[in-house]
Parts: structure tokens; C-alpha cells; sequence
């Protein structure tokens, strides 16, 4: 299977995001976190990609998903 890089535009409060987060960590799927609450170059990044301020944003690979929709990620990862 091939490891695709996955990304998460997150912040500290965001109950969807801590979710997402535990739900790749359960998954045993490597990411990278990214707190837009505190970094301004990740968020402008994370506008860019979407267009909008939600979050939870998960990329993997070229792919983009707003926020913590299972069924998408699962297809995705192929987990």
C-alpha cells in the first residue's frame, strides 16, 4: 500500500479536529498537524487550499477533505 502524506489544519478547540486526530492515530496513520489558531502561514496556506476558515482540513496526498468525514478518509487511506 502506498503511504500517502497526510496533513491536518487544525486548532486547539476544535472538538472535530481532536477527533480526526484520534481517529488516524487509531488507524496507525502518520500525520503532520498543523494548529492554524497560532500559525498564520498555515492558515493563509489552509484558505488558499479551500477557500473557507473551517476546520478540521485534512489533506492526503492531492486530495483535500473539510472536515472529519470517516467514510471519505477511509476511502482515501484505504484503511
Amino acid at each position: 500500500m502506498e503511504t500517502k502524506k497526510v496533513e491536518i489544519y487544525s486548532t486547539e478547540t476544535c472538538h472535530f479536529c481532536h477527533m480526526a486526530k484520534d481517529w488516524l492515530k487509531e488507524k496507525g496513520v502518520p500525520f503532520t498537524d498543523y494548529n492554524v489558531g497560532t500559525d498564520m502561514g498555515k492558515r493563509k496556506e489552509m484558505v488558499e487550499l479551500t477557500g473557507q476558515m473551517g476546520v478540521p482540513v485534512i489533506k492526503i496526498g492531492d486530495e483535500v477533505v473539510v472536515g472529519f468525514n470517516e467514510g471519505k478518509l477511509k476511502e482515501l487511506l484505504g484503511v
